[in-house]
């Protein structure tokens, strides 16, 4: 607690700088998992194809691909933009196959009453499909945001700043108090994402909470 006391400033900028890190993916990749997940739900036979490919990207090591974005980017090695554009990369691999299965959940009758209803492609997918497929989303992006936390913290090892550097000098120089407060920061700002994301969802699903109230 002396730690943190005499250096909050410092864990504030690089909590800030933690969350656009962390944070920005989780849209980005979500973005960009929404038309895929819809692909693959549409046309079942890209389903394996998209999903298997997809999913193998979460096997690539974060360190490596971190060290790998400046060649394909272009960009300086410690520039944030490498991290963010990583960490898009991780989470569309953890959200296609949920943003699939989740429009897949959608009972057949409903989009057959709401295709009746003169409900149609794109406006039967923000309409209905996309609503009804919150719930599942909304669980894959919170685990999405957690992971995205913890693998952001491997951007201190190539001098990219944020919460991992309490991590990193915490335990080079074993100072307690900066390890112990990087780790609760870093799970305070897991937990803050996860209540934003089911804050959000719950404000997108009002009927669950009705039928809530009624049983």
């Amino acid at each position: 607690m002396t730690w943190l006391a005499d250096n909050w400033r410092t864990v504030l900028d690089l909590a800030l700088s933690h969350l656009y890190l962390a944070g920005i993916p989780l849209v980005v990749g979500l973005l960009v998992s929404l038309p895929l997940g819809w692909a693959a739900k549409r046309w079942s036979r890209s389903y394996p194809a998209l999903i298997t490919t997809t999913g193998l990207l979460y096997t690539i090591p974060s360190l490596a691909l971190f060290v790998l974005m400046p060649g394909v980017l272009g960009t300086k090695i410690l520039d944030p933009v490498n991290v963010v554009v990583a960490m898009t990369v991780y989470t569309v691999a953890l959200l296609v196959r949920t943003v699939a299965d989740g429009l897949r959940a959608v009972p057949d009758h409903i989009e057959q009453a709401a295709t009746a209803m003169g409900y149609r492609g794109l406006r039967r997918l923000l309409g209905v499909e996309l609503p009804l497929a919150v719930p599942v989303i909304a669980a894959g992006l919170r685990v999405a945001a957690v992971s995205n936390v913890s693998i952001v913290s491997v951007a201190s090892l190539l001098g990219v700043s944020q919460l991992g550097d309490l991590l990193v000098d915490g335990y080079n120089r074993v100072i307690w108090g900066e390890l112990v407060t990087g780790i609760l920061a870093c799970v305070t700002l897991a937990l803050l994402l996860d209540l934003v994301i089911v804050t959000g969802s719950r404000v997108l699903t009002p009927w669950l909470r009705v039928q809530g109230g009624r049983a």
